[in-house]
């Protein structure tokens, strides 16, 4: 355990943001599942949307890399599309 007061504090913010950034994260790759798993064309183009956004701000907060959230919605795109 640390000594200094600016590293006792530092411990304490690290846990924290990463107990919000596990929850957003968690939350995301549920909501991809989600969408990966719908077979209705209308619903997905729904929850592509959400989901794309939620993608945006994850990596915007640079929990995830931009080029992951690019990667992802991509994918989740095609997936959209060939629904019918």
């Amino acid at each position: 355990m640390a000594n200094h007061k600016s590293a006792v504090k530092r411990i304490r913010q690290t846990l924290t943001r990463r107990l919000h950034n596990r929850y957003y994260a968690k939350t995301t790759r549920n909501a991809v599942k989600k969408l990966r798993h719908t077979t209705e064309k209308t619903e997905a183009a729904e929850l592509y949307k959400k989901v794309s956004s939620m993608l945006d701000r994850l990596a915007k907060n640079h929990i995830i890399h931009k080029n992951k959230a690019g990667n992802l919605k991509s994918k989740l795109a095609l997936h959209v599309n060939k629904l019918s």
